[in-house]
């Protein structure tokens, strides 16, 4: 009754990517889309960090009089 809202299997995310995991198990395919995955998020880090050191630095302009 309830089980038609619940998500099919094949549409759930995959397993959180853990650091030091056993990769071996993988295929050339899903270790490539791991590391695009990875890259994708590096982007994503340096670009919330360039935007912080940008608004720790107008901030320290304003505070040294």
């Amino acid at each position: 009754m309830f089980h038609d809202e619940e998500p099919a299997a094949s549409s759930l995310k995959p397993e959180a990517i853990i650091p030091g995991a056993d990769l071996s198990a993988l295929s050339l395919s899903d270790l490539a889309e791991r590391r695009d995955l990875l890259e994708t998020e590096i982007q994503r880090i340096d670009a919330i960090t360039e935007k912080k050191r940008a608004g720790l630095s107008a901030a320290d302009a304003v505070f040294k009089i």
